[in-house]
């Protein structure tokens, strides 16, 4: 896993060239759809603007046998994660109520009874979808290592940014075809800027479920959050199902589906009601896939009636991605516990050798806080400075990093220590620089700073089922860029900027 050093970056340009770059690159995003809504506190029912996303100016240079190396793993973390889903006695003891994580996380509690309740009344998922995302960032251990891939975590549900990653791929193939970057540096060639198909591939995940669930005429759903500011990411799917696969798509969030949904009674099919709303004055409509792009965060169920609605959607027969069991798989004490001695052979024993040590070179060294006692806790405080904390949480700005540890930790109940664990933090190569272009900066506005970028490969798995069938598939990938400051990198959150890479030797 290891690779030769990176260049000097960014390349040297004049003002003038920055300039014009940053206009080229803004108007370019506008024009393509590379956009968000502008932050409201309420957003109004229908956009009156939109504002382009926060953007590198220039392609970020990563090691070609690395992006190469991530992509391969994603076909082997689709079979591991697919296999842990489908693992009731691991997931029941790692994230469960009962013994788990979910005894002092309430989330994952909630999430773990929603799911032993659809078991004791025995009703099971038909098939899992799975549209993963692993992300990684470059590793060098000190000054004279080689640069390794190191895994941040894998993301089982609404694994988001596939369509915007795909659009500034194309932002930065047209500057490089308009102004080839004003020959600044030899290795901005159109061979080093890989294709990036995400959205395509997205939808074959979405169109192997529908087509699994077996009705043609049959909708697709999108569990959606309230005032969500990504709309757009989420639109370029919608309209590469229909207009590729001729699958329509229904957008809910949890409160409408509160009064939409409902399950048939025996036949257990969901169906959505929107009076008025369908074509041919339709009163309802199937749905044959449950596509979550909310339900990842305790925001998104702030009363009980929210788990309700969840568990309605689960005990229905239309394919879940994810269903609740896959949620719980993609749990950061899971990614901890595979790193334990043994435990990724439980799942991958039949694998050759090098496809084991290749999944566990990935990984840095993690541990609960709860182990042993005092020591999980002991090790965070003596070696603070080289980790990171991590809770049961998605979307960014839980983590706790470094200097900060020693003081959680002082305010850490006893009992909460189980839904944490500690990561070694992964560090970064030194001397890697980018402008990054905000929104409402203006030409002006890309600002060179010292930056880290991570990469995240996306890939689609189904599985489950009476013959137990797995199809699976590596489908794109996307790079996020932060200045080296900040220690988050989710976009949503406000921490980075959309990038894409451009390959070195």
């Amino acid at each position: 896993m290891a690779s030769s050093s990176l260049p000097k970056w960014p390349p040297e340009v004049t003002d003038e060239q920055r300039l014009a770059l940053t206009l080229l690159a803004t108007t370019y995003a506008l024009s393509h759809g590379l956009v968000y809504l502008p932050p409201a506190d309420v957003q109004p029912p229908a956009p009156t603007s939109a504002i382009h996303a926060p953007l590198a100016l220039f392609p970020s240079p990563f090691p070609r046998k690395q992006f190469e190396l991530a992509r391969r793993l994603q076909r082997l973390y689709n079979v591991l994660y697919a296999r842990i889903a489908l693992d009731e006695a691991f997931l029941d003891r790692v994230m469960g109520a009962a013994q788990g994580v979910g005894r002092v996380d309430e989330f994952t509690g909630q999430l773990w009874r929603l799911w032993k309740r659809l078991r004791d009344q025995g009703i099971s998922q038909p098939r899992h979808l799975g549209l993963f995302r692993s992300d990684y960032l470059l590793h060098k251990s000190d000054a004279s290592a080689q640069l390794e891939l190191k895994q941040v975590e894998f993301n089982t549900i609404s694994s988001s940014f596939g369509a915007l990653s795909e659009n500034v791929a194309k932002l930065h193939r047209h500057l490089l075809a308009t102004t080839e970057y004003y020959n600044s540096s030899p290795i901005l060639r159109p061979e080093n800027l890989p294709p990036n198909d995400t959205v395509a591939g997205l939808a074959e995940g979405l169109v192997a479920a529908h087509k699994a669930y077996g009705s043609h005429s049959a909708w697709i759903l999108f569990v959606v959050q309230d005032g969500e500011r990504n709309v757009f990411d989420q639109r370029w799917l919608e309209y590469e199902l229909l207009e590729k696969h001729s699958i329509r798509v229904v957008r809910q969030t949890f409160e409408q589906l509160a009064v939409s949904a409902e399950v048939v009674p025996i036949s257990r099919i969901l169906r959505i009601r929107l009076p008025g709303l369908l074509p041919r004055g339709a009163e309802s409509v199937e749905i044959s896939t449950v596509y979550f792009r909310a339900g990842y965060t305790p925001k998104d169920y702030p009363t009980p009636a929210h788990y309700e609605t969840r568990y309605l959607l689960e005990s229905s027969i239309a394919i879940k991605c994810p269903s609740i069991q896959l949620q719980l798989a993609g749990g950061k004490k899971v990614q901890q516990v595979l790193t334990s001695p043994g435990v990724l052979s439980r799942f991958v024993a039949r694998w050759d050798q090098s496809d084991h040590a290749d999944i566990l070179q990935s990984w840095m060294r993690m541990w609960g806080l709860d182990e042993n006692g005092e020591e999980g806790v002991r090790q965070a405080r003596a070696q603070a400075q080289n980790l990171v904390l991590k809770p049961q949480r998605e979307g960014g700005g839980n983590n706790i990093y470094k200097g900060d540890i020693p003081p959680f930790l002082d305010t850490l109940p006893r009992e909460e220590r189980e839904a944490w664990i500690a990561m070694e933090l992964i560090r970064t190569p030194e001397g890697l620089g980018n402008y990054l272009v905000r929104a409402g900066g203006g030409t002006a506005g890309a600002v060179k700073t010292e930056v880290v970028s991570e990469l995240g490969i996306f890939g689609w798995a189904l599985f489950g089922g009476p013959d137990g069938a797995l199809e699976e598939k590596e489908i794109g990938w996307l790079l996020r860029t932060k200045g080296k400051e900040s220690n988050e990198g989710g976009i949503a959150a406000g921490f980075s900027v959309l990038d894409s890479v451009v390959l070195v030797d």
